[in-house]
């Protein structure tokens, strides 16, 4: 058990900085190439789309088909897209790599790995530690991207300070990227077959996407998580900078110290949140936590001074992940065995399409004078805790099975 975990962490530790770093040049690499902002903004959204296509495909086939070979295509499909990015300046090429390989443009986790991994983690770690491994798996993720950010910014500088031509300096770290998926390749190829279904896939079920006994749980808690992520698109982390800049005036440093300190709060979060679960349970933790957060989220345009804006939204992230961990490991743990990468990567699917509908709604309404252009905090809270009370009245009876007596 010990070996798997290390691997799984650890191949989400590559995966996460290569991610973080390559966010950071791709669109300068694209515009060195020649390429215009609707060009890179086209191939960025079919980057995206491809990726979730691939992940979906994929997830919900994983527990059939083998998670550990599903992971190895993952990085082999990670690999590709880095080759393509730093080999070729023809953008039909390009095309065709963004949308059938795995390139992260935001910096976020794309691809089938996090529904896989969450599967195999919940098989290799049991129910009583399962929360606490995803709030860990969370944590390395979040500082992994932070610091894969960091490198390439760095890497980067060094290569110009040597007189090398800044789409030759983005390239090395494109190529680094490729170099990450072989790494994983590696790292995946050496899972035990203890990540695998406990319960081997009856070929003889009928399934949809993946799924067989727990789709009306799934199709539940998709939409609940949906309503969530839409929820959350109000206040995406650009919108919310913008916001902080008009109405108070704040300075680039500034803002990059308070989101600095409200995604290390955010992952900090997680390990708080696997401890009150233990005690109080999942549903009754993303709830109880949730809710004080977004009542702090409603409170931040409210506030009559910068200083007391920040402290508030800093308290908000204090609490504000901690039902990351727990709704993932609630997830592993009401489905059966054999539909844990399906279940995790619909739902994934269903917070990727809720996030993505709300920032062309969003986005007009920081214009607006009332509450100061803070209006979609007050939108995004009344939404969020619309889905928390959503989640109890449906989930509060459907226990995972270390909760029942």
């Amino acid at each position: 058990m010990a070996r798997d975990v290390a691997l799984i962490f650890a191949a989400r530790v590559s995966r996460m900085a290569g991610y973080g770093a390559i966010a950071v040049v791709l669109g300068l690499y694209l515009a060195e190439r020649g390429f215009d902002a609707g060009q890179v903004g086209l191939l960025f959204t079919l980057t995206l789309a491809g990726d979730a296509v691939i992940s979906l495909w994929l997830a919900t086939r994983a527990d059939r088909f083998g998670r550990r070979r599903t992971l190895v295509i993952g990085a082999a499909l990670l690999v590709v897209g880095g080759v393509a990015f730093a080999a070729t300046g023809e953008y039909v090429v390009l095309l065709a790599a963004a949308i059938v390989s795995i390139i992260s443009p935001s910096g976020a986790e794309v691809g089938p790995f996090l529904p896989v991994e969450q599967a195999a983690l919940t098989e290799v770690v049991g129910p009583i530690r399962r929360t606490w491994a995803l709030a860990w798996y969370q944590l390395a993720g979040s500082l992994a991207t932070a610091g894969g950010a960091l490198a390439a910014g760095l890497a980067v500088e060094a290569l110009l300070d040597l007189a090398v031509g800044p789409a030759d300096a983005y390239r090395v770290v494109i190529l680094a990227y490729s170099v990450v998926g072989l790494v994983i390749a590696v790292l995946v190829s050496g899972l035990s077959n203890a990540v695998e279904a406990s319960a081997p896939a009856d070929p003889s079920i009928r399934r949809r996407l993946g799924l067989h006994r727990s789709q009306a749980v799934v199709v539940r808690l998709s939409a609940l998580f949906a309503l969530d992520a839409f929820a959350g698109g109000f206040v995406l982390q650009s919108l919310v900078a913008v916001w902080f800049t008009v109405r108070w005036g704040v300075e680039p440093a500034l803002l990059g110290g308070i989101f600095f300190l409200t995604n290390v709060l955010a992952g900090l979060s997680g390990l708080v949140a696997a401890r009150l679960a233990a005690r109080f349970g999942l549903v009754e933790t993303m709830v109880g936590t949730h809710i004080p957060s977004n009542l702090l989220l409603i409170a931040v345009p409210f506030m009559p001074s910068l200083e007391l804006a920040i402290g508030v939204l800093l308290a908000r992230f204090a609490i504000s992940q901690m039902d990351v961990p727990t709704r993932q490991s609630y997830t592993m743990a009401v489905v059966t065995p054999d539909e844990r990468s399906a279940a995790a990567g619909i739902t994934g699917m269903a917070r990727a399409l809720g996030a993505a509908a709300a920032p062309v709604l969003a986005t007009p309404l920081f214009g607006l004078a009332v509450l100061g252009g803070g209006l979609p905090f007050v939108l995004s809270g009344s939404l969020k805790i619309s889905y928390d009370l959503l989640l109890w009245r449906n989930f509060r009876h459907v226990r995972p099975p270390e909760e029942r007596p």
